[in-house]
């Protein structure tokens, strides 16, 4: 016999089957999105990655590393410098796979400035440094990336030493008018001493796998 009790009973197992339901596909379809979202952000970080190798990092990379017979945008690698990833770029120059570029940042009149540093590991000196990113003046600061003269001041100095404009005892000729940009990319050089000083060891170590692969290539295409 039915009865309005037992109706009562059957309705909330109804509505609770329905819940479960719903419950399991809100499940999925979190799952699902998420696992989308992150799809998507990892597509588009390797895109930005691309664009700011090819059209911001790679044009100073390959002037700093002029002459290499390797392509140092591909021969790259990353190293965790604490909780920041860096990312360091190879040249081989005379045969000798022994020099490579990175990233440094400091700070100037109108923000960050970036820069792109190259180090031989041998001797420690610079090989070349590039501005690649700045808010700077146009017409006055922006000669820190626009003025050739100026960045050539760092070539064949030591990179693990102390920059700072002549004007605050150091050694470096500021820019005319623009001493707080000359500042920043003092700054930045010298952060970038402190990277390399870190990080040295580590960097002496991949660059000795490099120079592994490349001796295997080299024999591979002879026995070839």
């Amino acid at each position: 016999m039915w009865t309005k009790s037992g109706q009562k009973h059957w309705e909330r197992l109804y509505k609770m089957r329905e819940l479960i339901k719903m419950v399991v596909v809100l499940t999925v379809l979190s799952t699902f999105s998420g696992g989308l979202l992150a799809s998507l952000r990892d597509g588009t970080k390797d895109r930005i990655e691309y664009q700011q190798l090819k059209f911001v990092k790679g044009p100073a990379i390959l002037k700093i590393l002029e002459g290499a017979s390797n392509n140092p945008i591909v021969d790259r690698f990353k190293l965790m410098d604490g909780e920041v990833e860096r990312s360091f770029f190879v040249g081989k120059l005379d045969g000798k796979t022994d020099t490579l570029a990175f990233e440094s940042s400091g700070k100037g009149f109108g923000g960050d400035i970036g820069l792109m540093v190259g180090v031989n590991l041998n001797t420690d000196k610079i090989i070349g440094v590039e501005v690649t990113t700045h808010s700077e003046t146009p017409g006055v600061g922006s000669r820190a990336k626009s003025d050739p003269d100026f960045v050539a001041q760092f070539t064949g100095r030591p990179l693990m030493e102390t920059y700072k404009v002549k004007a605050d005892g150091g050694q470096v000729d500021a820019l005319s008018g623009a001493t707080v940009t000359s500042r920043g990319v003092s700054g930045g050089l010298t952060d970038a001493g402190s990277i390399y000083k870190r990080l040295k060891p580590k960097l002496v170590e991949k660059l000795k796998d490099f120079s592994k692969k490349a001796v295997k290539t080299k024999e591979g295409e002879q026995n070839g």
